[in-house]
């Protein structure tokens, strides 16, 4: 028949089971979501680069076959990610609908020019690459000008610097309390075995003897913790992808199934070194020392 304290010793036993287990769990699905942000930010960094426009004017002398032409380089330029051909008239439509009145009646002509909306690749979002761009697209005759706005270009960049090397420091910084935060609750737990583990050692089993079941305590704990969080993540990938589908969270694919795997990984590897680290120290510990 099963004691009182016994009933007690075990309720105890799966009470710091389970707080180390929400602790690794929590602790790991902040990190993933850490880890997911930083893959995702470059993603959402890129879109915010390629939404920048580049118009390029062309004179009214210019023939269709010049425009054709043109049109036809843009589909074979690298650096092109889309682009949208707007003749005048198109222009002048749309800015009559933001100014609120018809200024082509007031002219008595339409001032504009035909001209194409380019949206240039990520990685030709910077001052030297399209600036480049700029001055080669000016090279044709038939171009009146080629026009981008510079500051916000200076300004998403910079910004971008700042972003990418605070979330760097931030990343490490959870890291680290990720690492101490398990690392604190397995010793926890394991302080409560510590008469076992002096008892086990005076009848003269080896120190390695008595880590290895803790040790596999430990990675069975941590597996758990981080399942639940793999799954958590999963859950929160899925409904940001059918909420937000524009922000292609599921996009990279392998990077973030690398994300995934690497929260497991990490539980199983902390898990198995803070059990290792905290079973040591009680082992190296005085028998006076362990009250």
């Amino acid at each position: 028949m099963i004691s009182k304290f016994d009933r007690f010793q075990k309720r105890r036993l799966i009470s710091s089971y389970f707080s180390v287990v929400l602790s690794i769990f929590l602790m790991l699905f902040l990190l993933g979501v850490l880890g997911l942000f930083v893959i995702n930010s470059k993603n959402l960094s890129d879109d915010f680069k390629e939404d920048i426009t580049m118009t390029v004017f062309f004179k009214n002398e210019a023939t269709t076959d010049s425009l054709q032409l043109f049109e036809a380089q843009l589909k074979s330029a690298k650096w092109v990610k889309d682009f949208k051909y707007v003749p005048k008239e198109v222009a002048a439509k749309e800015h009559q609908a933001v100014i609120g009145e018809d200024f082509m009646e007031f002219l008595g002509m339409n001032p504009l020019q035909n001209s194409f909306d380019i949206h240039l690749k990520a990685n030709y979002v910077v001052n030297d690459s399209i600036e480049k761009i700029q001055s080669k697209l000016r090279e044709n005759q038939m171009i009146s000008d080629a026009s981008y706005d510079k500051q916000l270009v200076t300004l998403v960049n910079n910004n971008i610097e700042k972003v990418s090397m605070w979330i760097l420091i931030v990343s490490g910084v959870m890291a680290l309390i990720a690492v101490l935060l398990i690392n604190s609750a397995l010793r926890l737990s394991i302080h409560s075995n510590r008469f076992i583990i002096k008892t086990m050692q005076m009848v003269g089993a080896t120190k390695s003897f008595i880590r290895r079941p803790f040790i596999w305590k430990g990675i069975l704990l941590g597996i758990i913790g981080a399942v639940f969080a793999v799954v958590a993540l999963m859950g929160l990938l899925y409904y940001l992808d059918t909420t937000f589908p524009s922000l292609g969270i599921l996009r990279d694919q392998i990077m973030t199934g690398a994300v995934l795997l690497g929260v497991l990984v990490t539980g199983i590897i902390v898990t198995a070194i803070s059990t290792f680290i905290a079973t040591t120290r009680f082992l190296n510990l005085r028998t006076d020392d362990l009250y």
